[in-house]
């Protein structure tokens, strides 16, 4: 078995304002960093196109429709101070939640031994009814809702290690002990959430960083943190939120990682997936959006779950 590569035209797609930072030629980086040769033994499918039904397995029926009906026939519209879509964004959605739950299908059904979704937009900013930061519906989450429903997966751990804390993710499964969310960040930053406190039914662990940070800090988070509370929770299947903007070359923050920090974050929680889920780990991608600091971070986490 080797790594499933999701991809697909349509995430280009969505469209966003000039200047604005989640912008197609993201996708365009990681995949250039991606056409090396090293990545030859990488499988690459095309995701599939959810239904819009399968947005409710974290999102009420009410907003996906908001959602959808937001959508302009052309050019652009907010649906967040901070949140562009466009004609093409509805279909870039919905393949994104296609290609998270091909994702887990693949990973539970033994077809591959790990996966990682190019995904855009991003989702773990999208609350249960509200979209936020770049985000319309939250992938991370109805990834594990859809593992559990599908696979009778008893416990998913989910672990954000993009710059900007996963507050809708953290929203979503904040009374649901079934779900482990476990986020490194920059604090105080975009959105304001992820304080140590935040514990929500014994089931959130916040390892906040503070501007500045860089390698020694984030792997010690990592490490007196985020791991002990993966290993006790044991979880059936880990889910990865990978966001690249706390390499230290982003804009939007002042964490100062290298591409080598998130291999190794990648290698720990492979170790651990071995450990309590049969090496299950699906990966999607989040933020990140210097795009050099994007390509190369996201080809040394590639490069980690080909290891497997």
């Amino acid at each position: 078995m080797t790594t499933l590569l999701l991809h697909h035209s349509d995430f280009l797609e969505h469209l966003t304002a000039p200047g604005h930072p989640e912008r197609p030629d993201r996708l365009k980086a990681l995949h250039a960093a991606l056409d090396h040769e090293a990545f030859a033994a990488l499988a690459r499918e095309e995701a599939p196109m959810a239904e819009p039904d399968i947005a409710c397995l974290a999102h009420p029926q009410a907003y996906v429709e908001k959602v959808r009906q937001a959508i302009p026939e052309m050019g652009l519209a907010r649906i967040d101070a901070d949140t562009v879509v466009s004609p093409g964004s509805w279909h870039a959605a919905l393949r994104g939640l296609g290609a998270v739950c091909r994702a887990v299908d693949a990973v539970v059904q033994r077809q591959y031994q790990n996966a990682f979704a190019a995904v855009r937009p991003p989702g773990h900013h999208a609350e249960r009814d509200q979209a936020m930061g770049f985000c319309i519906f939250n992938n991370a989450a109805i990834a594990a809702r859809y593992a559990q429903r599908d696979y009778d997966m008893e416990r998913v751990a989910i672990v954000d290690w993009d710059v900007h804390h996963g507050n809708g993710t953290q929203d979503i499964f904040w009374s649901d002990d079934s779900v482990l969310y476990c986020s490194t960040h920059q604090m105080p930053l975009y959105p304001g959430t992820g304080a140590v406190s935040e514990t929500g039914a014994g089931n959130i662990c916040n390892a906040p960083l503070r501007a500045g940070d860089g390698s020694e800090l984030f792997r010690e988070a990592f490490r007196e943190r985020v791991l002990p509370a993966v290993k006790d929770f044991c979880p059936d299947l880990i889910i990865v939120s990978a966001g690249f903007d706390a390499h230290h070359r982003d804009p939007l923050a002042e964490i100062n990682l290298d591409h080598e920090d998130f291999a190794w974050a990648t290698g720990k929680l492979m170790d651990l997936a071995d450990h309590c889920a049969e090496g299950r780990l699906v990966s999607l991608l989040e933020g990140g959006y210097d795009l050099r600091g994007l390509a190369v971070s996201a080809a040394a986490h590639m490069r980690m779950l080909m290891t497997a």
